[in-house]
């Protein structure tokens, strides 16, 4: 069996890259094996959240070791062969972008479910089974994707991210709208995956291997990395497949965290960070990311703006900080993406793991519902300010750190389009955040908050160590970019990070004006947004939908009912018909052939004759 050139045998690759791999796998394969232990739910629970323990401690292993010894390590084994050349390869990829990228997963994904514990407490068994289950087969799904050697591994752990993600938003699978919103995220994704799987035939075709790092033309490389930039666009929501992320909050609010802000949608961004090689050639499809990412990110800010629901607040601003890092990598900045996926990561968890929180507690979504919690909720309060002001990009939290290397990477160009955009969404971001912040937590209560208390410790305990990283991480930049390859310098001076700075603080500000005593005042832009930005795009996709798709299809369908499917049938209904006629000359009399043998050679005569 032959691997490719400087991998190794899987069986030699390190234990803790299998537990990292492998104990979600297990936990979700007993889950589904013992339907009885799945229906408890308590011990569900237990089985999921120690396959992710352990899944997290390997990949601080895992981390540590690639600090201390650096490089890129890869061990495979060939389970598809054509020719007696390996085609299929599963494996395991080891360098800085994998250590990190599975560390965040792991940490993330163990504080939404020991949040959950709380959170979904009330759930009868067998849904709080169920709910860990999936969790457990997410978990394998992503660590598949993150470790994985080739693309045609990371597309099959991203199709178990796409279809786990549809379970996860349809959970409440009674509640019409989490159905409707789930096959809305399952639909518009695989739209997008189809440029996934064309992208894989071309390389595959160009190449004869699905190896980001082949030696590829300038064509071939714009080929697949526009399309694989288009199934980018459906998994990290951006500009115009963006519109099923605001619904898929029709899930659980520790799905939210999980999938919506912190790994699923961030696996479009983890994927052009892979396959960067194929990326680094195409500089006309590294444009149309750059022009995209920016346009995403100031729209979905203005969305932001306007929202009445806490969790659509943040899932626009998820759409919005997914257009940084796209921008960024279009920009050519890999590290600036990368590491900006990283600190969105933990703070954006953590603002999604607070509003739940908040939400356990005034059991309402509504921003009108809320005010005054941070005296009644003063560690959730405190948490969700840390993460809102990381996520706004004030000096000395993460969001600073990395939004400066994303800002610092588009300045100047395209005539400073994308860096005027980029910019605005700083002001915005600040804005929308600070609003939120002021109309929750300050203020009088509102609806239930007037009796709200602070959450327990399973819902306490996430959000504290969520905060660390959404302070600290930024500070240690300069070797996470060590080793990934890349350089870091930190700029506290200079024009990009005051300005930037400024425009956070601005930000802020200007919301402690507007809503600072927590009335919720109403938006010179929910015109605006009511008008143009969501029902115009949702109002697309319907005529789309309904006037040329189902038309086309219609037409499709009476061509194949009438005219193909008519033909086939004329021609067998005439077979038969002919049949049943010479059936009749079959007499099995023998006079009546000679006769007809007679008749044949008169007529065979007659015919000779004839001038």
């Amino acid at each position: 069996m032959s691997l490719p050139v400087g991998a190794l045998p899987l069986e030699a690759a390190p234990i803790p890259a299998f537990v990292a791999l492998f104990a979600p796998a297990v936990a979700a394969l007993v889950l589904a094996a013992a339907p009885a232990l799945r229906r408890r739910g308590a011990p569900a629970s237990w089985v999921t959240l120690t396959a992710s323990l352990l899944a997290t401690a390997a990949a601080v292993t895992l981390l540590v070791t690639q600090l201390r010894e650096g490089g890129s390590h890869v061990w495979m084994a060939s389970w598809l062969q054509i020719n007696g050349a390996g085609v299929g390869d599963f494996g395991v990829r080891l360098d800085g972008v994998s250590a990190t990228m599975l560390l965040v997963v792991c940490v993330v994904a163990t504080c939404v479910q020991v949040f959950s514990l709380g959170y979904m407490h009330d759930e009868k068994p067998p849904a709080f089974g169920r709910y860990f289950a999936y969790h457990a087969l997410f978990l394998f799904s992503m660590n598949l994707l993150v470790l994985a050697p080739d693309l045609l591994q990371l597309f099959a752990g991203w199709e178990l991210v796409g279809a786990t993600s549809y379970l996860l938003i349809g959970f409440y699978y009674q509640k019409p709208s989490a159905g409707q919103a789930a096959l809305k995220a399952f639909w518009i994704t695989k739209l997008a995956d189809m440029g996934f799987l064309m992208a894989l035939m071309v390389l595959y075709k160009t190449t004869g291997t699905f190896r980001w790092d082949a030696a590829v033309t300038a064509a071939t490389a714009t080929t697949v990395s526009g399309l694989l930039f288009f199934a980018v666009v459906g998994k990290s929501a951006q500009f115009p497949l963006h519109i099923w992320l605001p619904d898929a909050m029709e899930g659980p609010t520790p799905v939210s965290a999980l999938l919506h802000a912190a790994t699923m949608v961030a696996a479009g961004v983890f994927l052009i960070v892979r396959a960067n090689p194929l990326f680094a050639h195409a500089p006309a499809t590294r444009d149309v990311m750059l022009l995209v990412g920016s346009g995403t990110a100031l729209f979905a800010a203005c969305l932001a703006l306007v929202q009445t629901d806490i969790k659509k607040v943040l899932a626009y601003s998820t759409c919005s900080q997914l257009g940084y890092m796209v921008a960024a990598l279009g920009a050519g900045s890999v590290f600036g993406g990368f590491f900006h996926l990283a600190t969105h990561a933990f703070f954006k968890a953590l603002l999604f793991l607070a509003a739940g929180s908040v939400i356990h507690a005034v059991h309402s979504n509504e921003l009108a519902d809320m005010g005054g919690l941070r005296r009644r909720m003063p560690v959730t309060a405190t948490t969700f300010i840390i993460g809102a002001m990381s996520l706004a990009g004030i000096p000395g939290l993460a969001g600073f750190f990395s939004k400066d290397l994303v800002l610092a990477s588009v300045e100047g160009r395209y005539g400073w389009v994308p860096f005027g955009a980029l910019m605005a969404t700083a002001f915005l971001t600040a804005f929308y955040m600070g609003r939120v912040v002021f109309l929750a937590f300050f203020g009088e209560a509102r609806g239930h908050a007037g009796h709200a208390h602070e959450s327990g410790g399973s819902l306490l305990v996430p959000l504290l160590v969520l905060t660390v990283p959404s302070v600290a991480l930024g500070w240690v930049a300069a070797p996470l970019a060590h080793l990934s390859g890349a350089t870091y310098e930190l700029h506290l001076v200079g024009v990009v990070p005051i300005l930037a700075a400024s425009l956070g603080l601005g930000g802020f500000a200007l919301a402690w004006v507007v809503y600072g005593r927590g009335t919720l005042v109403v938006s010179a832009l929910a015109p605006l947004e009511r008008l143009v930005a969501t029902r115009a795009v949702n109002r697309v996709y319907e005529v789309g939908y309904r006037r040329v798709l189902l038309v086309v299809a219609d037409v499709l369908g009476w061509i194949d009912r009438y005219l193909i499917d008519g033909l086939m049938n004329f021609l067998g209904w005439s077979a038969v018909a002919g049949g049943r006629a010479l059936r009749r000359v079959q007499t099995g009399n023998a006079q009546d052939y000679v006769f007809a043998v007679v008749l044949g050679a008169i007529a065979l005569a007659a015919w000779g004759l004839l001038p």
